[in-house]
């Protein structure tokens, strides 16, 4: 089964590459608090139709390089 997540979209000037920021929360494990955590993942765009601060869906794929492991699905909200 194929993982799909949401995310805003950071940078695009890799040519059918872009950099998306996943924000998740998570609750601490001592203190209880909720905390933000942060990733960045390579996306695999194939047509250069993203722009930043787009708010896009992605799915997870084979390896296309050597950071790339995910691919772009569609456009959420611009």
């Amino acid at each position: 089964m194929k993982k799909i997540l949401k995310g805003l979209v950071i940078k695009n000037r890799m040519n059918k590459t872009i950099v998306v920021l996943i924000e998740r929360i998570v609750k601490h494990k001592i203190y209880g608090k909720f905390v933000k955590k942060k990733t960045k993942i390579h996306v695999h765009d194939e047509h250069n139709i993203c722009k930043v601060n787009d708010f896009i869906e992605i799915e997870q794929s084979k390896p296309i390089s050597k950071t790339k492991f995910w691919i772009f699905k569609k456009i959420i909200k611009n």
